[in-house]
């Protein structure tokens, strides 16, 4: 009897060891996926402030997506959800870029954006804006290239082969004449010192062309290191909101608080895109939990980047989100920042 009650709990405790240690696996393992889930629409009234800018009765909101790593548990359940989106690591960052990295890099990414959005908000208004550029910036780098091995994260490029290069589509056009195997030499700027670095165009990785065609000396998402000279002055508060995607609402924004008139006509407007110095909308991720972040919230309109119609844009998507939600926002598809004003000029006018 005594031997058969030491058996049993022998095996309840086996049991129970097996499964805390599936729980564990279930948990804590990593696969190579992120998750999104709608974050929030956030006023941007409340973290932006033009000096001696205008006040105005509606609201104009950036969208946001909350993400995380996916366990076995999170990936199962963004394929049963249709809130949730699951999205491959290496979309996301790039193979080797430490968490620290990544962060800097979204910060930096969202500050060009502010300073974008300032540009064209200015300009429209007929207001003094304009860059005084530094160099490229080097946030990240495609793994086991040669830029890796030879730059660090935060060096300041200021010439690609002896040509004065201070905005990153500089650099990328010096380099798109360069092809695999030639050398390129850069001038760069690290802290107090100024380096002359010598770099070789390799071929991509496969995952990134599986061609085997193209080459690159392995910077990743370079950043012009400019200064945004303006007046008036401008105080934009997100520091813990990162990437690009918000820039056609903080142009939106800026734009309202510079002239009298309110665009918003007293309404609660929502959006996501980016924003170039020319003023043209671009692609965003997420889009879809932008849209249901936006109707939770109660916006009337949500503008979203049409990419000239393309099949698959981040408008359609949020069209057919929008559908099938059955929310009564609209959805409205922009390919510039001009063609949202003109909406809501037309619109609510």
């Amino acid at each position: 009897m005594r031997e058969k009650k030491e058996k049993t709990i022998k095996g309840s405790v086996f049991r129970w060891t097996v499964f805390i240690l599936v729980l564990l696996f279930v948990n804590f393992y990593h696969l190579p996926y992120y998750f999104s889930i709608p974050g929030e629409a956030k006023v941007l009234s409340e973290v932006i402030e033009v000096e001696d800018g205008y006040e105005y009765e509606g609201t104009l909101s950036l969208t946001t997506v909350r993400m995380g790593r996916a366990n076995t548990i999170n990936y199962v359940w963004s394929l049963l959800s249709n809130e949730r989106e699951l999205i491959a690591e290496d979309l996301i960052r790039p193979e080797g870029e430490s968490d620290e990295d990544y962060h800097h890099r979204q910060l930096m990414m969202m500050s060009s954006s502010q300073d974008v959005a300032v540009l064209i908000a200015y300009n429209a208004a007929g207001k003094e804006a304009y860059f005084d550029n530094y160099g490229v910036l080097v946030t990240s780098f495609v793994e086991g290239m040669d830029a890796e091995e030879k730059l660090e994260i935060g060096d300041r490029i200021i010439e690609v082969n002896g040509k004065e290069t201070l905005k990153a589509e500089d650099l990328l056009e010096e380099l798109g004449d360069s092809g695999v195997g030639d050398e390129v030499d850069l001038v760069v700027e690290r802290e107090d010192e100024t380096l002359h670095v010598t770099v070789s165009i390799e071929p991509f990785p496969e995952e990134l062309d599986p061609t085997g065609e193209r080459g690159g000396i392995g910077i990743a998402h370079p950043v012009t290191d400019r200064e945004l000279v303006r007046n008036p002055d401008v105080f934009i508060d997100t520091a813990q909101i990162g990437g690009p995607s918000a820039g056609l609402m903080f142009a939106l924004e800026i734009y309202n608080q510079l002239i009298e008139e309110d665009i918003t006509k007293g309404h609660e407007i929502a959006g996501t895109g980016s924003l170039n110095e020319e003023g043209q909308v671009g692609r965003i991720g997420g889009v879809k939990q932008k849209v249901i972040a936006a109707d939770k919230a109660g916006a009337k309109i949500f503008f979203a980047p049409n990419e000239e119609g393309i099949e698959g844009s981040n408008y359609s998507i949020a069209l057919e989100t929008a559908q099938s939600i059955g929310t009564d926002m609209e959805v409205v598809g922009v390919d510039t920042f001009e063609e949202a004003l003109e909406y809501l000029e037309q619109k609510l006018g």
